[in-house]
C-alpha cells in the first residue's frame, strides 16, 4: 500500500495520479511505495525521500540538494530519480532497492548543519527501509553530519569509514559503458581517436573526461560553471572548449556523453545528433530521455544509446560496497562488470528487435519480479509481509 505523508505541501492532481500509479501485468509500475514530504521550521528543511521500490531490499539513492522552482517540480524529481535507482542498483546485482531524496533550496546559500541533521532524522524515522547518500548539491562532508542522527547513510569519508566520493567509480563505470558501446559500434573496446563531447564536467565529468584522454579520445568540453571548466583544463590543457551545449551539439562528435542534469536528450538534441553522425550516445547523467520515445528515436536515427542507469552505477556499486565494510578494489571489481551487462544490454535489445533502454528495462524488471516473489516463502519465525 503506497503511503503517502504531507506537511504543509498540496502536490498536483497529476503528480499524486503518478505516485499511486499501480502495477500491470505483473510487472513493476510507476507506483511508488512510500513518499514522504519533509518539513522542519526550525531549520527551514524542506524535503521529500520518495521510496519506489523495496522488492531487492532497502531502497539506496541519493540526497539532492537543488533551487526547484516549485514544490510540485521537486516531487517529480524525486518520484522520477528513485524509479531510476530501482532500476540501476536491480541491474547493477545489488540487493537493494530504489529511493531518491530531494532537499528544496539553493545548497550555496541555505544548507548549514541544522538542516542537515534535520533531514537525518527524517531519515532516521524510516527505520533503513531508505538509504541515503551523496547527489548533486551534497558532498562526503554533508553525508558526515547527517550521520550524526541516522545510522541510514552511505558515501562517508574515509575518515569515519565511509567510501568517500563516489564520483570517482561512478566516472569509471561510464568510461566502462562507453568501451563496451565502443565494441558494440566499431569493433574495439577503446575510444582512442574518437571525438567524445562531454556536457557537464562537475563532479563525474571531470574523472571522465580523465579516462578518455588516458584512452586517446579528443574530448570536447562544455559546462556552465566556469570553475568546473578550468579545473579540466588545468589537468588536462588539450581538451577543447566549447561556450554551451548547443555549440557542443554542433562539434561533429562520434560520442556524446551528457553529465549534468536530466532531460538531456529532447527531439532536438537527437535531432542535431542524427544530423552530424553521431554514432553513440553514452554518458553519467540520470534519467536522459526527456519522455517516452526518444529511445527508438535514438535507434531510428542509428544512434547507439547506453542507459543512463546501467553505466552510470559505479557510484552505487561504490557506496553499497560501504554497508559491508567498504574495499575499493573489491567495488572496482564490481563497476568493472558494467562492461560485461552493457554488452549483454546490446545483444538483448538485437535478439528482441527493441531500443537497448528497453531491453535494460525488461531485465531490471525481471530480476526485480522474480526476487520480490520470494517473499511467498515463509522463514522460520518471521511474519508475512
Amino acid at each position: 500500500m503506497t503511503d503517502v505523508q504531507t506537511s504543509a505541501t498540496h502536490p498536483a492532481p497529476g503528480v499524486l495520479s503518478r505516485i499511486f500509479r499501480t502495477e500491470q501485468d505483473g510487472a513493476p509500475g510507476d507506483g511508488h511505495e512510500q513518499v514522504v514530504l519533509c518539513h522542519d521550521r526550525s531549520s527551514g528543511l524542506k524535503a521529500i525521500i520518495a521510496i519506489h521500490s523495496t522488492a531487492l531490499g532497502p531502497a539506496l539513492g541519493g540526497t539532492r540538494f537543488f533551487p526547484y522552482a516549485s514544490e510540485e517540480a521537486a516531487l517529480e524529481d524525486a518520484l522520477n530519480l528513485s524509479r531510476g535507482m530501482s532500476y540501476k542498483n536491480a541491474l547493477a546485482g545489488l540487493d537493494l532497492g530504489g529511493g531518491k531524496a530531494v532537499i528544496i533550496g539553493d545548497p550555496n546559500k541555505d544548507k548549514n548543519e541544522a538542516m542537515l541533521r534535520a533531514y537525518g532524522r527524517f531519515v532516521e524515522s524510516l527505520r533503513g527501509r531508505y538509504i541515503t547518500a551523496c547527489d548533486v548539491g551534497t558532498y562526503v562532508q554533508d553525508m558526515d553530519v547527517i550521520a550524526r542522527e541516522t545510522e541510514f547513510v552511505t558515501g562517508r569519508s574515509p575518515e569515519h569509514g565511509g567510501a568517500g566520493d563516489s564520483s570517482i567509480l561512478t566516472a569509471f563505470g561510464v568510461f566502462q559503458g562507453m568501451r563496451a558501446t565502443a565494441q558494440a559500434r566499431w569493433g574495439q573496446p577503446t575510444l582512442r581517436g574518437k571525438r567524445v563531447g562531454v556536457a557537464g564536467v562537475g563532479k563525474v565529468g571531470h574523472y571522465l573526461v580523465g579516462h578518455l584522454v588516458a584512452d586517446g579520445a579528443s574530448v570536447v568540453i562544455t559546462d556552465v560553471s566556469e570553475a568546473a571548466v578550468n579545473r579540466v583544463r588545468a589537468a588536462h590543457p588539450e581538451v577543447e572548449v566549447v561556450a554551451d551545449t548547443a555549440a557542443l551539439l554542433q562539434a561533429r562528435l562520434d560520442v556524446y556523453a551528457p553529465c549534468a542534469l536530466g532531460g538531456a536528450l529532447t527531439d532536438a538534441t537527437v535531432a542535431a545528433l542524427g544530423e552530424l553522425g553521431t554514432a553513440i550516445v553514452c554518458g553519467a547523467a540520470n534519467n536522459q530521455l526527456a519522455h517516452p520515445g526518444v529511445e527508438k528515436d535514438l535507434a531510428d536515427r542509428g544512434i547507439l544509446y547506453a542507459p543512463d542507469y546501467l553505466v552510470n552505477s559505479g557510484g552505487v556499486i561504490q557506496v553499497a560496497d560501504e554497508i559491508e565494510g567498504f574495499n575499493f578494489e573489491r567495488a572496482k571489481n564490481k563497476a568493472t562488470r558494467i562492461f560485461d551487462t552493457t554488452l549483454e544490454i546490446f545483444t538483448r535489445a538485437a535478439s528482441d528487435g527493441v531500443p537497448p533502454a528497453v531491453a535494460a528495462d525488461r531485465l531490471a524488471e525481471k530480476r526485480m519480479r522474480e526476487i520480490s516473489a520470494l517473499r511467498t516463502v515463509l522463514l522460520p519465525g518471521a511474519r508475512r509481509a
